[in-house]
């Protein structure tokens, strides 16, 4: 009898001998953006899986290697401390945040159990997603509202979300109206920033690019940086009354085709200075959206304080913020009726958790930014459904056929009926990452699937955050 008892023991699971062992990663492309994932191996066999935020670089993942090897992962919270100071706003915190959805795996698998009961249990069964029109909408169709509405009305009648956003900002405008004057600025002054996103397009992939790349290469893209990515106050364009006009006609058209039954936000909505902000959202004020995303930087609390108090238009915003610091201006004074972290640059599963409780104690709401792979969404979904504050997570990628198949053993469609329902199986709920498909889909430039990582092993610093 004991001889069969013991043929049902899990010898791969004595969390407390449990070692982390080595760290690898793969670098994915159109899925639906560029992004990166991370594998943690342990002395019992057992992986868990990560994610980065989508555009980020694996050196900041690397970089963190050697801190943890030899630790065991089921000490989330002690090894989440020691590399925190790794982190920083957006990109920069991917690597802690990949690292720590990665633990977070590993433990639930170590002791048999999801990830959402490690942090108190379900409030709800599933997460409800929201998702946008899609990254390849028809190129002979017509620009603008009007498109845009059809294509969220499909994702809806077809795929059963119940909520979606769009992005459409002043600078679409003034494309789709080339001769109208839409923005006003210094003579040549918007056709320099337009200038600056189309040589960082160019730049971007694929990755092997910044290897070959010249100088003159470098320079330009040094320039590009400095011109696209200045705040908002500092570009110093205004918005016409011209320009507000025929923006709010594309919200108008855009939601004569989706309808008022279904939720709207709008994201990117313009370099604009916060008096232009109140301006254009009073104007959208009939439209009843459910919020306009990033409206300024994230961290400018005081000035989202005032915006909220001169539109009746709900403001969101924080997938750039790190850690519960980092929210905490916004959700302290009420800046903002709704947070929204990404689990892949907000410090990861715990952090994330702890941001949308800080927020429920200040009446915030949370929704979840993600634009990478199932594996974000997945841990995305686990935090979603053990927190009260979490209203729906983000799905940019409806038009990706292959993107649910990126892991396996999930139990069918990671979204289902506009909702991802985490499963009962240990830790984030999948087996494994689909390594065949992830092949197909490597950045190029970028090595392979679970590239080596063994130059980061022993890589030494004077960590301490003081003397």
């Amino acid at each position: 009898m004991n001889e069969e008892m013991d043929l049902h023991v899990n010898r791969c699971s004595r969390p407390s001998e449990l070692r982390i062992t080595d760290m690898r990663y793969t670098c994915m492309t159109g899925a639906p953006l560029n992004t990166i994932l991370v594998k943690l191996y342990t002395n019992q066999g057992i992986t868990g899986v990560g994610e980065l935020r989508d555009g980020g670089s694996f050196y900041y993942a690397a970089q963190l290697k050697s801190r943890i090897l030899g630790e065991n992962p089921c000490n989330v919270e002690k090894i989440f401390k020691r590399i925190k100071q790794f982190g920083g706003p957006a990109r920069q915190a991917g690597g802690v945040s990949g690292v720590e959805t990665a633990l977070w795996d590993l433990a639930g698998k170590a002791y048999g159990v999801p990830v959402c009961q490690m942090l108190g249990g379900k409030h709800r069964e599933a997460a409800r997603v929201y998702t946008h029109p899609g990254f390849t909408v028809p190129k002979d169709e017509p620009p603008g509202g009007r498109t845009m509405g059809k294509y969220l009305k499909k994702r809806v009648d077809e795929m059963g979300f119940t909520m979606c956003k769009t992005a459409i900002g002043v600078d679409t405008i003034q494309r789709l109206y080339p001769d109208e004057p839409v923005i006003c600025a210094p003579r040549g002054r918007f056709a320099e920033i337009e200038r600056a996103g189309a040589t960082l397009g160019k730049h971007a992939s694929p990755a092997v690019h910044f290897a070959t790349a010249g100088a003159e290469d470098f320079g330009e893209r040094i320039w590009a940086f400095t011109e696209a990515f200045r705040e908002m106050p500092y570009n110093f364009y205004r918005v016409t009354e011209r320009g507000l006009d025929l923006y709010e006609k594309e919200i108008a058209e855009m939601r004569e085709a989706l309808g008022y039954e279904t939720p709207l936000a709008i994201d990117h909505i313009g370099s604009l200075n916060l008096e232009d902000c109140a301006r254009l959202l009073r104007r959208l004020e009939k439209y009843s959206l459910a919020w306009v995303e990033d409206a300024l930087p994230p961290y400018y609390a005081k000035e989202y304080k005032q915006l909220s108090q001169m539109t009746t238009v709900p403001l969101a915003t924080g997938e750039d913020l790190y850690a519960v610091e980092g929210f905490e201006p916004l959700c302290v004074d009420r800046a903002v009726p709704i947070i929204h972290p990404d689990v892949a640059s907000c410090g990861g599963i715990l952090e994330m958790k702890r941001i949308g409780d800080m927020a429920e104690r200040h009446n915030i709401s949370m929704i979840g930014h993600m634009c990478e792979t199932p594996v974000a969404a997945i841990a995305t979904a686990h935090v979603g459904v053990a927190t009260e504050s979490f209203i729906a997570l983000e799905f940019p990628c409806p038009d990706v056929p292959w993107w649910h198949d990126m892991v396996l053993g999930f139990g069918g469609p990671v979204i289902h009926d506009g909702y991802l329902r985490p499963n009962e199986k240990p830790g984030l709920g999948f087996d494994d990452t689909n390594d065949e498909l992830l092949a197909e889909h490597v950045m190029p430039g970028t090595g392979g699937v679970w590239n080596d990582t063994s130059y980061w092993n022993a890589i030494w610093a004077h960590d301490k955050k003081y003397e």
